[in-house]
């Protein structure tokens, strides 16, 4: 287990009450490729399962992902059905992010509904979520995948600090092999925790992430300039709707809808502070 520099305790829980795990504790947070590396240096086994912290693994469920994985030599990356906490089936089986879906999220271009199509492609809306197949795009929230397989494709890109690296292992991955959606078994996946706790950092390094996995995966330096240039320009525009719908929600005592503008305005003021040549960069 990889702690990134976690301050709930967990680390310490993990060292009492399950003295035979292997803990690495790092002095500060070095983002989620890093610590799979990290974690995946130490390992032993035929197959790696990368996990995320904020997920509930029910009995059955890696031997299952194993024996299919054992079946089917042809598969790299293989991904159970994500549930959140209400029971709701999570859409953890994509497609490739592509410039004209990105540009759906800009807050004018989404008013005019121009690139929704491409965007709800993007997020896996709509496809079939009860039956096995290979997919371009897996969340990272629960991987499976063989140590040959990791070894092959380099393992995680470091280039990553929080969003994107998903994409990137299943790019490569899928030159030889098959990433396969698999919802014969299910995890629990509580989701956000950890980011809406750290608001400025999930929402800076996930556009920095999404950004540069555009570059990583085939997009022409022409059409990423083109997204970079407008979603600059975009800015000041959600900034101002972000902060009247934070006001108006205030107004009405919509304490929820308050909070909800109240942090995308601190992911963006963090982005703008802290991430904004990275994003230039990526």
């Amino acid at each position: 287990m990889v702690d990134n520099a976690s301050t709930d305790g967990a680390a310490n829980m993990v060292a009492s009450e399950f003295p035979r795990v292997q803990l690495i504790r790092n002095e500060r947070n070095v983002g989620f490729a890093r610590g799979c590396n990290q974690a995946a240096r130490l390992a032993r086994g035929r197959y790696l399962f990368f996990l995320n912290n904020d997920t509930v693994v029910p009995r059955g469920v890696l031997a299952k992902l194993i024996r299919f994985a054992r079946q089917h030599r042809q598969v790299g990356l293989v991904g159970p059905r994500l549930r959140d906490g209400q029971g709701r089936i999570q859409c953890s089986a994509r497609q490739r992010p592509t410039v004209a879906a990105l540009l759906h999220k800009l807050t004018l271009l989404r008013w005019t509904r121009l690139f929704r199509s491409a965007y709800r492609q993007y997020r896996g809306r709509g496809l079939d979520v009860a039956t096995p197949r290979p997919v371009e795009v897996l969340m990272g929230a629960a991987l499976l995948m063989p140590r040959r397989i990791y070894q092959v494709v380099g393992g995680w890109d470091e280039g990553y600090t929080f969003g994107g690296e998903d994409i990137d292992l299943c790019a490569r991955v899928s030159r030889t092999h098959e990433v396969v959606y698999y919802p014969e078994v299910e995890v629990l996946h509580l989701g956000r925790g950890a980011s809406r706790a750290h608001t400025g950092y999930a929402t800076a390094n996930t556009l920095v992430g999404l950004t540069r996995s555009l570059r990583q995966t085939g997009t022409s330096s022409l059409a990423l300039t083109a997204y970079k240039l407008a979603f600059t320009l975009d800015l000041p525009l959600r900034g101002t709707v972000l902060t009247l719908r934070w006001l108006w929600a205030l107004l009405r005592g919509k304490s929820r809808s308050a909070q909800r503008a109240g942090r995308e305005l601190l992911g963006l003021a963090y982005f703008l502070r802290h991430a904004f040549t990275a994003f230039w960069r990526a």
